[in-house]
């Protein structure tokens, strides 16, 4: 069984479509998308309507590199993501946006994102 096709996968993929079906992000108050990993976990900003990436952030990010010492395993490394996007996000001159849970449940990482990018300034 490939991951695409595992039970799992397939739920989140519906709970996402039926997100996407009522969320979209517009110029004025652009959407807020998290993807979890089992390692990592990623944030965007996007506006839908001109199809671009406004802000972004991930455990990836070069700026997250030097935060990596003070960080209490995957829950504490997501809301220093959602800091960081919600930093980013506020220099382009965004303070509102629609939280997109992408299909994952919201609880753990995802919420500890929402809580540290709301933290830092953002209104969702």
């Amino acid at each position: 069984m490939g991951s695409k096709t595992h039970p799992r996968v397939v739920a989140r993929l519906k709970r996402k479509k039926r997100i996407r079906g009522r969320i979209e992000g517009t110029p004025d108050r652009p959407r807020l998308t998290v993807y979890r990993s089992a390692k990592h976990i990623y944030a965007q900003v996007i506006d839908d309507t001109a199809g671009v990436t406004l802000a972004a952030a991930s455990t990836l990010s070069p700026e997250f590199k030097n935060v990596d010492e003070e960080l209490k395993g995957k829950i504490g490394a997501a809301e220093k993501v959602g800091q960081l996007v919600a930093k980013k996000a506020l220099e382009k001159g965004i303070k509102r946006v629609v939280f997109d849970r992408n299909g994952f449940i919201y609880h753990g990482r995802v919420r500890a994102l929402a809580d540290g990018a709301r933290a830092a300034g953002l209104e969702f």
